[in-house]
């Protein structure tokens, strides 16, 4: 089964904001996502609004054909409103700290268990799919079960650092073992964060199951070189 691709257009925001103005317009990114095969677009507004504004996030909902998932810290009201406000197929819940330079950890769901519990509720009560933001800690993924999320994703961070210095081996196990624990409690599966051209196609071969993967950073910096729709394309032929 195809996993689907979600691409991360953050990175287009930040390069706009650099020089201000609208160049390069984030609206037609995500346009020219779908239109190149991309299966869905992802955002993630911080409220320093240093790339993806929140104004961003109401122009893309409009034109959006494919699914948009809007990632972000429930914490934020500011956020919460905009995602009730624009209702996007998925909301992924992550924990970041304010100023955060990127998500470097997934949810506790054991001591935040409550919390989750009653955020999640506000989502899928306004009949948006929610998605939580997990290591590959089989813990983490059965206390996940408990706050009523529909999906996990899996942060993938130490799988690239591990892979990247040849221990794809050993570090896979605990990814695989989540990865079922997820199935078993009947949970979807996402997984992001640093996955790439070099270690895609081995993540999916190893988790099969997998629904989807959202990927920015390393899409875009290879879009420098390939082109934004030959990269697109690379990118999904990793996950057939």
């Amino acid at each position: 089964m195809p996993t689907k691709l979600s691409v991360n257009i953050n990175k287009f925001a930040t390069l706009r904001n650099s020089r201000g103005g609208n160049n390069p317009d984030v609206v037609k990114a995500a346009i020219d996502a779908q239109r190149f095969g991309a299966d869905g677009v992802t955002v993630h507004p911080r409220p320093d609004e240093r790339h993806i504004r929140y104004d961003d996030v109401r122009a893309i909902k409009r034109i959006i054909e494919t699914e948009f998932n809007i990632e972000g810290n429930p914490r934020e009201q500011k956020f919460v409103d905009l995602v009730l406000e624009t209702k996007p197929h998925q909301v992924t819940l992550v924990p970041d700290e304010l100023g955060q330079i990127t998500s470097d950890h997934g949810w506790d769901t054991v001591k935040h268990k409550q919390y989750l519990r009653e955020i999640i509720g506000v989502f899928k009560g306004a009949g948006i799919r929610v998605s939580i933001f997990v290591d590959p800690d089989t813990a983490m993924v059965e206390g996940a079960a408990l706050t009523g999320t529909d999906r996990i994703e899996l942060y993938t961070e130490s799988y690239a650092k591990q892979y990247a210095l040849g221990n794809r081996g050993k570090i896979i196990v605990g990814y695989v073992e989540a990865a079922k624990k997820a199935r078993e409690a009947g949970l979807g599966l996402n997984a992001g964060h640093d996955l790439d051209l070099h270690n895609l196609k081995y993540f999916k071969q190893n988790i099969p199951w997998l629904d989807e993967v959202s990927i920015g950073h390393a899409l875009i910096c290879d879009a420098i070189y390939l082109g934004y729709e030959n990269a697109i394309q690379l990118y999904k032929r990793q996950l057939v």
